[in-house]
């Protein structure tokens, strides 16, 4: 009992309704055959990753575990999946939402102890089981992240639909220098118009504020997206449908370390918490324009020792499947060499116009972006 979510962004909330009732008639057929309830799940491990190549992302493989009445712990794990799929089927019927962190908190009020959430990444877990053996995604359900405050600074005119009806936002001229809040569905944003060239994820908010301040997004027509460190569902989406309607380049600017290559990757090829939406979330075409750990050596950038977690994770990228390539093999043994990592504004170093006068263009125009 499992499947790839319906990724339509045309999913009504009563198609979304739908599908959970079904999972519970499902349970209750299964009692009624007798046969032992139960619920199929991918396992979510990198060792379960594999890259789906007509897609070019990376996907869950063939193993599954499966939660099953069969024992206590998996009669609980289901009683649990049933207290929530009523609640999220009484949230749509009532055009209602919540956020991850309600839904956790609001369990201890039902009547039954043994479905309440021991804690919240129990109750976020069993969302994304239903949102998977439903093909569903979260979203349609009304669930919400806590608010991740990522934004948009750019040549883009779109228009949003909102509970106060529609807007029409031009995030430049309508904004101020803080940009375009993302909303935590982006599929209610309508494109109407751009002068972008392409689309620059950046990783911090010190370096995003320098390049607005600096008039990057003018001067080269970007959009410029605030990743705010591991991308929300919502900003990876967003990147997605800038790339694949707007027909527009992406490139990720990090900080040079081995948790900053795995944000770089989430947004190309897909995280392991989302491989079964990574055909909507991922933009495989995203190029990674630093910071490379070669830039470390050739601009002799200010920097920090790695740490033991930083060496092992590192290695570990060496047999990630996101990462196997000729051109990350090569840098991420060069960090290993060097011993050293940097942040992206450690180029400040050089100035605070470095980046956008030199590293940025050169880069870019080194990659063919600009």
């Amino acid at each position: 009992m499992s499947a790839d979510p319906d990724t339509d962004a045309d999913v009504t909330d009563e198609l979304a309704r739908e599908r959970l009732i079904d999972l519970a008639a499902e349970f209750y057929d299964q009692f009624a055959e007798g046969d032992v309830p139960r619920m199929r799940i991918p396992t979510r491990t990198k060792s379960n990753i594999v890259f789906d190549e007509e897609k070019n992302v990376w996907v869950y493989g063939d193993r599954h575990s499966t939660r099953s009445a069969n024992s206590v712990r998996g009669a609980q794990k289901l009683l649990k999946a049933v207290y929530t799929i009523e609640f999220l089927a009484n949230q749509l019927e009532e055009d209602r939402s919540s956020t991850l962190r309600e839904l956790y908190y609001l369990s201890e009020s039902w009547d039954e102890e043994r479905a309440q959430f021991s804690d919240q990444d129990e109750s976020n877990q069993l969302v994304e089981d239903l949102e998977i053996v439903s093909t569903v995604t979260r979203e349609d359900f009304h669930m919400r992240p806590e608010e991740s405050g990522a934004t948009v600074m750019g040549p883009l005119h779109i228009r949003e639909q909102t509970r106060r009806g529609e807007r029409e936002i031009h995030c430049q001229e309508d904004v101020g220098e803080g940009g375009y809040q993302i909303p935590n569905n982006p599929d209610t944003i309508e494109f109407l118009d751009n002068d972008a060239d392409f689309v620059l994820c950046v990783e911090t908010g010190g370096m995003r504020d320098r390049l607005v301040e600096n008039g990057f997004d003018e001067e080269y027509n970007v959009v410029v997206v605030h990743l705010k460190g591991q991308p929300a569902r919502a900003t990876r989406r967003l990147t997605r449908r800038l790339h694949d309607e707007l027909d527009l380049p992406v490139v990720v600017f990090c900080d040079g370390d081995p948790w900053s290559y795995r944000i770089y990757a989430s947004v190309a090829y897909g995280s392991i918490k989302s491989a079964h939406l990574s055909e909507y979330l991922a933009t495989p075409a995203a190029e990674y324009v630093g910071i490379q750990p070669e830039d470390i050596v050739e601009y002799d950038l200010p920097t920090d020792p790695l740490s033991d977690s930083d060496v092992n994770a590192l290695e570990s990228e060496l047999e990630d499947p996101r990462f196997q390539d000729d051109y990350w093999t090569e840098q991420i043994e060069l960090q290993l060499d060097i011993e050293k990592k940097a942040e992206q504004q450690a180029l400040a170093s050089r100035g605070l116009d470095f980046v956008t006068d030199t590293y940025l263009p050169e880069r870019l125009t080194e990659m063919g972006v600009i």
